[in-house]
């Protein structure tokens, strides 16, 4: 049985949620401000962490700093009244894994568990012995083992939210190939993101932080212009 935490002041959304999550034969553990929540966070292992934006003692964007600066990648998805472009974006900058504006139905909600779930199953799901490190992918100081979610960067393991490493393994499987934004937002977040590919733009920020040299000036993850990205390598 998967097992969610909600973090969440407001009764009735937790009572919505809970009764909904339940009834989907989910585990559901509720926090009521964000220091018991961050608390719970770090102490119990979880599938999935509903997330409010404006929490008493801690808010929701210190919670989730804190629980990826502990190395913990539970995907998390945030909760808020809030429907700015900004708040989306730091949202999605500090850790989190995907975005909900209040008001949302219980279905939308489990949709998004349900697909975040089945792309971390797959990441983790065990290869046999002898195959684990069959598909490798090895660019310049980078190399990436999609079976066993890793990726070493001059020889460091470096780590990367269930997302953000998705992300890396599809751009590459597609090396040198131009791909939309919309592609990217179809391919890795796999439903219907409303058009937001700004999203896009920041988790490949975050992977060119982890893998280039040199950020701002990318040697592997290259913008074509007005159109999307694509992972460069030498043929």
């Amino acid at each position: 049985m998967k097992k969610v935490l909600i973090i969440e002041d407001e009764l009735s959304i937790v009572k919505l949620l809970q009764y909904n999550l339940e009834k989907e034969n989910y585990s559901v553990e509720v926090a009521m401000d964000g220091e018991e929540g961050l608390e719970m966070a770090l102490k119990s292992e979880y599938d999935i962490i509903l997330l409010d934006l404006m929490l008493p003692s801690k808010d929701g964007m210190d919670v989730c700093r804190e629980i990826r600066g502990e190395k913990i990648d539970t995907p998390i998805i945030m909760l808020t009244a809030k429907d700015s472009e900004i708040d989306k974006i730091v949202g999605l900058e500090i850790g989190a894994d995907d975005y909900i504006t209040k008001p949302f139905s219980p279905r939308e909600v489990i949709a998004r568990i349900k697909a975040i779930s089945r792309r971390v199953g797959k990441q983790n799901k065990a290869a046999p012995e002898e195959d684990r490190n069959e598909k490798v992918f090895v660019f310049d100081h980078i190399t990436i083992y999609p079976e066993n979610f890793e990726v070493y960067v001059d020889e460091e393991k470096v780590e990367f939210t269930p997302k953000e490493f998705e992300l890396l393994v599809y751009l590459a499987e597609n090396k040198n190939r131009i791909l939309s934004r919309e592609q990217l937002l179809l391919a890795v977040w796999d439903y219907d993101f409303r058009g937001e590919t700004r999203i896009v733009d920041v988790h490949i920020s975050h992977l060119r932080e982890k893998i280039e040299k040199d950020p701002k000036k990318p040697q592997f993850i290259k913008t074509a212009r007005g159109f999307g990205y694509k992972l460069e390598v030498p043929k």
